[in-house]
């Protein structure tokens, strides 16, 4: 009731609607959806008398209060703190929009928050900073860490959002995680697990290539390495990252230094030649020509949103397993089968950090879902499948367990 005082809903043509023409705020359900926001901070103890009131703010709060003074590890069970995670952006790399700025990444991270309750029962609260200075996002960061049990970095460019994960991990006892890139990379892993399984082929036989050295392309990358897969090169849009390239960021550098075990160079295109799998994190598209150059019983995992890279009926023409980032194809490789999990399972056990076995475990676990059900059609279960987000969560949380990262 409150909200609806403060920001009722209406359909009627108020003034901010006219600012974006009263018949689409009037009829567009997207705006319908999101007027008011999508979300609010709700009670989870009741204030219905005195009594209430004495216990859940002064003067009951005091006993609490100097209880976790004098212990602070109480803070996690009499504080929300180890159930709620911060989603931060600068709103410089917002989906497919790109740099929008702050308030125009809210509803996005609006989303991303109703998501986490939704998908994992981990409360988020949307941070959007009016700075992209990565040092001031770290220190801004820092300082509201003793608010949260975790940090969800969203929707932050390339490469500073390499940057300022590593300076948070470096600086903070909590999970730190960089979704654009963790998230997908995890995915894409349970799904091309499966997708070799299905066809009778192991990571290690498969070469991979990569179209797009952004924060997702990388990410990428690094997990499949640890996974074990046979090669794979990635590439921007000079074609290959390799190591006789002499216009390379630090980050494609260190790139180059642990792919590529082939030595290709060239396009995206000669790369293809013979290549097992694709995976496109990039937009732009691929030409048919070097999709039919591709080995038999190929992979493509085009994801670029809404426009595939390669569009599934090319793919289908060549591939196997054909994968996209849209919820209207088979096969979407969404973040959400990731995030909620990764982070219930890390504060379950009041992880210290998010570790690579963590997500290499949290890919084992989304494959499994679906492994007495793969056809070509089905290597990556549906964000609605209830089997994901507990099997992602305990999965997480005995990786953390065995890494030494639990606190509990």
């Amino acid at each position: 009731m409150a909200a609806e005082i403060v920001n009722p809903r209406s359909d009627s043509n108020t003034d901010a609607e006219s600012d974006v023409g009263s018949d689409e705020a009037l009829f567009d359900p997207a705006f319908a959806l999101h007027r008011g926001g999508k979300m609010a901070v709700q009670a989870t103890v009741p204030v219905r008398d005195k009594d209430d009131l004495s216990l859940a703010y002064t003067p009951g709060v005091a006993k609490v209060c100097t209880a976790i003074a004098e212990q602070p590890e109480l803070v996690h069970d009499y504080t929300w703190k180890s159930q709620v995670v911060a989603v931060v952006t600068d709103g410089t790399a917002v989906l497919g929009l790109g740099d929008i700025g702050p308030e125009a990444s809210l509803p996005v991270m609006e989303g991303k928050a109703i998501l986490f309750k939704q998908f994992g029962g981990v409360d988020a609260v949307p941070i959007a900073l009016g700075t992209t200075d990565a040092d001031e996002i770290v220190e801004t960061v820092v300082r509201l860490a003793p608010s949260f049990g975790g940090v969800n970095l969203e929707d932050i460019s390339a490469p500073r959002c390499f940057e300022i994960e590593r300076k948070l991990q470096e600086r903070l006892d909590i999970p730190v995680f960089h979704d654009d890139q963790h998230g997908t990379a995890v995915v894409t892993l349970a799904a091309l697990r499966n997708a070799a399984k299905l066809t009778d082929r192991s990571l290690g036989q498969l070469r991979a290539v990569i179209s797009g050295a952004g924060a997702a392309g990388v990410a990428i990358a690094k997990i499949l390495i640890e996974a074990g897969i046979g090669d794979v090169a990635v590439c921007d849009r000079k074609g290959v990252v390799s190591t006789d390239r002499g216009d390379l960021t630090d980050v494609k550098r260190e790139v180059a230094g642990f792919t590529n075990k082939a030595g290709l160079s060239g396009s995206l295109e000669d790369a293809l030649a013979g290549a097992d799998v694709f995976i496109g994190v990039s937009g732009g598209t691929v030409p048919e020509e070097a999709v039919a150059k591709m080995a038999k019983d190929s992979l493509i995992f085009a994801m670029a949103n809404p426009n595939p890279e390669i569009h599934p009926d090319v793919a289908h023409k060549y591939a196997a397993v054909v994968a996209t980032g849209r919820s209207d194809y088979p096969n979407q490789i969404n973040n959400v089968l990731a995030f909620p999990g990764i982070f219930a399972g890390a504060l379950q056990v009041r992880a210290s950090r998010i570790s690579e076995g963590m997500k290499l475990a949290a890919a084992e676990a989304l494959a499994a879902v679906v492994a007495d059900e793969l056809s070509a059609d089905c290597v990556i279960p549906s964000p609605f499948d209830e089997r994901v987000a507990p099997a992602v969560t305990a999965a997480v949380a005995a990786a953390a367990r065995a890494e030494g990262v639990a606190r509990r």
